[in-house]
């Protein structure tokens, strides 16, 4: 332990009286974000609307929790928990637990209520000690003139005020050998003046920064940069609790190994919501699953949670049916009974076993989970190539030293499945945009064939529905050629899992996760002959992917996708092809041999 330390300590041991704590500076809630615009802060009608719709969200729910750990202990266990949204209630008497130094992974379906779950803790309406600093990443930095680099370590003042004042507290109320206090101490090191400016650096360096974009505005970044520069800060600072949703959205696959990489040696406590099934695997020690307005704990990683959870259900459905049968057996006995005055009395005798077991609770029967049915229609042959790059180059500027690309000579047809992999920046988003004709080419030709129908789902995708009508309104606004009743929009939603009350209520309600599933069904009434993906599975949950892959791979037409997701790349691709260095060209393997080229390039063994 450094000199310094030890001076703090041996001044405690000498103080002649008691040394009144610092209050406790409680981190301010984070403001609840649904959108991402590119570049600018959300204006005008539509950010007013959301602004509208995320204040809604905050005063329409309501908390409540008993602390039952110790106050001080750094492993908080808070019972009772209920939590209620727009009068739905989405917890009941569940138990929020988390140990110090484990890594959570939140799982549940989308709407359960987990980002919301997550808004409650940051905003300290369940009843977590003070002394345990909570950052929740769910938005991107603001634009303003500070630096991307300036911004992650605008609060280092702020947090080493709160340190030493924590510091001063347990040296009085747990003494020098507080376990604690090492911890105090090794976070006041890494805040050293001397290393801050290099340690926010690296971070930066690992989410894709260059030192060139590293020392730019925020205002000139865009909002997925603007994300990285909010995770940037949250990984810098290191609170005691750290919740991370949706972390890996706005990642190209470089980033999300760096991420994993960093965040599988936390030491901290997190807590992530993560639609990425191979993510949550490298990162998590522990799942806590929404189900049923419960939070029920396991021990390992998602596929490890997985696996138990099909083995207690096997078990449970066992102990169900040989319930069942018993209780059977019994009622049978008790019908033949007659009026008998002997065979009477052991029929009450009979009855009041059933009884008993109905007091203790019966063996519930397992509820499958619910399952969606995605589809993309089956569309008309169109003659080859249906898309053809001819020498293609793009600029934004029109100038040729400023290119993306030079010299495109591409084909996709109707059997394509292609990943399009490589950093951000390189020009991923650009093709897609040059494919639905966005973007023109500044040299060469994009021949498209004349019939040909285009599916395109990208990241601001959700920003075009219209938050004040329900989703029956939205879609009859949006296909009034489509002739049919209500019964019939209802399954056309259905199919994607937006069901009952959902059907009715206006779109603003409705959580990313829903949004994102209505995206799809409006592509499917497109009867596309290409689907075009730009991280279709951001806000989606696992069986959502798990859906939207088998529709891909039932789907007659052409694919490009562009996802940090491996494992929907692994279901659904058949080519992956590398945008980087200005061109484009097909990788000779599969999605797992390029992760293990992305680690090596890191030195990440």
């Amino acid at each position: 332990m450094p000199s310094a330390r030890n001076k703090k300590k041996e001044k405690a041991k000498a103080a002649a009286g008691p040394v009144k704590a610092a209050p406790q500076q409680q981190p301010k809630a984070e403001a609840v974000e649904d959108e991402l615009q590119d570049g600018t802060e959300n204006v005008g009608e539509e950010g007013d609307l959301s602004s509208e719709f995320r204040t809604l969200k905050v005063n329409h729910r309501t908390v409540a929790g008993k602390l039952t750990s110790r106050f001080s202990s750094r492993d908080v266990k808070i019972a009772q928990v209920t939590l209620t949204f727009h009068g739905k209630e989405l917890l009941s008497d569940a138990s929020l637990e988390v140990n110090f130094g484990r890594r959570y992974g939140l799982i549940g379906p989308n709407g359960s209520g987990k980002s919301t779950l997550l808004e409650c803790i940051a905003a300290r309406e369940l009843p977590f000690p003070d002394h345990i600093d909570i950052f929740l990443l769910n938005q991107e930095s603001p634009p303003s003139e500070s630096t991307a680099l300036d911004f992650v370590t605008a609060d280092v003042a702020k947090e080493l005020k709160r340190l030493e004042a924590l510091e001063e507290r347990l040296l009085v109320e747990e003494g020098p050998e507080s376990e604690m206090l090492q911890d105090v101490y090794e976070r006041l090191d890494m805040l050293d003046s001397a290393t801050v400016k290099s340690r926010a650096a690296e971070v930066l360096c690992g989410l894709g920064f260059s030192t060139e974009r590293m020392n730019k505005p925020t205002k000139d970044l865009s909002g997925g940069w603007r994300m990285r520069v909010a995770l940037a800060k949250a990984l810098f600072i290191r609170p005691t609790l750290l919740l991370l949703d949706e972390p890996t959205n706005h990642l190209d696959l470089g980033a999300c190994v760096w991420l994993e990489e960093y965040l599988k040696n936390y030491d901290r406590t997190l807590i992530i919501i993560s639609h990425s099934q191979d993510f949550l695997n490298n990162v998590c020690t522990n799942t806590i699953h929404w189900k049923k307005s419960k939070l029920v704990y396991y021990g390992g990683n998602y596929d490890t949670f997985m696996k138990t959870k099909e083995e207690l259900e096997v078990n449970q459905m066992k102990a169900y049916y040989r319930q069942q049968e018993e209780i059977a057996h019994i009622k049978k006995f008790i019908a033949s009974c007659g009026t008998y005055a002997n065979l009477v009395r052991q029929g009450k005798s009979k009855q009041k076993i059933i009884d008993k077991m109905e007091a203790a609770g019966l063996v519930e029967k397992v509820e499958e989970d619910v399952k969606f049915n995605f589809a993309f229609p089956a569309c008309c042959p169109l003659s080859r190539p249906i898309l053809h790059f001819q020498e293609v180059a793009f600029s934004y500027s029109g100038l040729k030293k400023d290119e993306l690309y030079s010299n495109l000579d591409l084909c996709v047809d109707l059997d394509s499945r292609i990943a399009l992999v490589g950093p951000n920046g390189a020009g991923k988003s650009t093709l897609l945009k040059l494919i639905v004709g966005d973007r023109e080419p500044t040299m060469g030709h994009i021949v498209r064939n004349s019939h040909l129908k285009i599916g395109r789902y990208h990241q601001h995708s959700a920003d075009a529905l219209d938050l004040t009508l329900t989703p029956i309104e939205f879609l009859k606004k949006t296909f009034p050629q489509i002739q049919q009743d209500d019964e019939e929009w209802r399954r056309a939603l259905g199919r994607y899992g937006v069901r009952g009350k959902s059907q009715v209520e206006p779109i603003g309600h409705m959580s990313d996760g829903m949004k994102s599933r209505l995206v799809f069904c409006l592509i499917a009434l497109q009867n596309p002959h290409l689907l075009l993906l730009d991280e279709p599975t951001n806000h989606l949950d696992m069986e959502c992917i798990d859906a939207l892959a088998r529709a891909i791979n039932e789907f007659p037409g052409g694919l490009i996708l562009v996802s940090h997701d491996f494992r929907l790349i692994s279901q659904v691709a058949k080519e992956i092809w590398v945008c980087e260095n200005k061109t484009i060209k097909p990788w000779k393997g599969d999605i797992a041999s390029y992760k293990a080229k992305l680690r090596v390039d890191m030195h990440l063994g």
